[in-house]
């Protein structure tokens, strides 16, 4: 391992743990992850190491079940990941959020039902906020629920959800009308169980996963669509058990995502890097390496300067959060620079393998697929940089 995107201060624990997982990565992931990805083949057996080694709990409190670690090592395990097959870390990520907000804002019955069974990998987890005509604006969202005696019938069109046929357990933001006079505090996160599987489905009358979402790159894990048609759902699965909640139980998700995408930008990036410098070593033109020509050598300073400063902006944003503060401006920043440093990375180790780069027999190619995801997932470049404005004028605002 090189000394590029090291983290000082971990203890003895995180080391062992993120050792683990890349020795796992190195030896299951790497060498069958191009393969399953042009065949756009969901990794079960992946998946099925990663619960053996309990990744599905790992920042599940101890009390529940899981490891109960934190959001950095989290972020870690994820960049990890990541540099073998970002897909595998989609997987993992909404998991995570479902459980992170079952467990910063359910109430204890939910806690107590669901999290043992997220720490085990029992029920996979995938969270839905977005709809087909919703773009950023979340405010504009028109699925519905409406109060009918001890339950909610739900109706409308969600999009994008990571894991939407696979998972267990969706928690899905609707209009309810029940908060506030903002459309904001109108807002409810409801927490559906259901079967894992596409078409209809058997365990909730009214719910339907079309199928998969054919996508450029980010194959494998599952992407779709979810239809509600007068799904009913019991009031106390309610996240948190009052309605008006949802917009910020969200959002508190969507900031730990974040921190999660810029992970993911950091692994993807190093990989590419990895696989840039090592093929300039190989190839040869004009009588030598290709790494000996000036204008490679500055291509891969630049590569590698952007991998190191990517995740050290993510390991900062992950130990403010783990501190207790306020992090949506160093999440932003994280994910807004990890995800078009990566695109930069991706797309220089591209150059530097010429005309194989085109070729699917290489690992690159690949990666330039997957990439472009990170530009949009967890909010566009445009949006962070709109949060980070905002804070940035609340830091320093002068006095009128």
């Amino acid at each position: 391992m090189g000394r590029l995107a090291q983290t000082n201060g971990l203890t003895e624990i995180q080391r062992d743990i993120l050792a683990t997982v890349r020795d796992f990565v190195d030896k299951e992931i790497i060498p069958v992850a191009t393969e399953l990805e042009h065949r756009d083949e969901y990794p079960t057996a992946i998946v099925e190491g990663m619960r053996q080694l309990g990744l599905f709990g790992l920042t599940i409190p101890e009390e529940y079940g899981g490891l109960g670690e934190s959001l950095l090592t989290y972020a870690l395990v994820v960049e990890e990941i990541a540099r073998g097959w970002m897909s595998v870390s989609g997987i993992v990520n909404t998991h995570f959020i479902v459980a992170h907000m079952i467990n910063a804002h359910g109430t204890q019955e939910q806690k107590d039902y669901f999290l043992p069974k997220m720490a085990a990998g029992e029920i996979r987890g995938a969270f839905s906020m977005s709809e087909p005509g919703l773009g950023s604006d979340v405010s504009a969202i028109s699925t519905k629920g409406v109060r009918d005696g001890d339950c909610y019938v739900l109706n409308g069109q969600k999009m994008w959800l990571t894991n939407g046929g696979t998972s267990t357990l969706v928690a899905v933001l609707c209009k309810t009308d029940e908060g506030g006079s903002t459309p904001y505090k109108n807002m409810t996160t409801f927490l559906i169980e259901k079967t894992a599987g596409f078409g209809p489905n058997p365990s909730v009358p009214g719910l339907t996963v079309p199928g998969k979402i054919e996508k450029m790159g980010y194959k494998g894990v599952d992407t779709t669509e979810l239809v509600l048609q007068d799904v009913r759902v019991p009031a106390d699965r309610v996240l948190g058990g009052v309605p008006g909640r949802g917009f910020y139980q969200m959002m508190d998700g969507v900031e730990v995502g974040r921190v999660n995408v810029a992970a993911r930008g950091c692994g993807v990036a190093r990989r590419a890097f990895e696989l840039g410098v090592s093929y300039a070593q190989q190839r040869s033109t004009f009588g030598k390496k290709i790494a000996e020509h000036q204008a490679i050598q500055f291509k891969l300073a630049e590569m590698a300067t952007k991998v190191e400063a990517a995740h050290q902006m993510m390991v900062m944003a992950a130990r403010k959060k783990d501190g207790g503060e306020r992090n949506d401006l160093e999440a932003g920043m994280a994910k807004y620079l990890a995800s078009e440093y990566c695109k930069e990375v991706v797309e220089d180790a591209f150059r530097i393998h010429g005309g194989y780069g085109f070729s699917k027999e290489y690992e690159i190619e690949r990666l330039y697929r997957e990439a472009p995801m990170l530009l949009i997932g967890e909010g566009t470049a445009e949006i962070q940089k709109m949060i980070i404005g905002r804070r940035l004028l609340e830091e320093y605002r002068i006095a009128e």
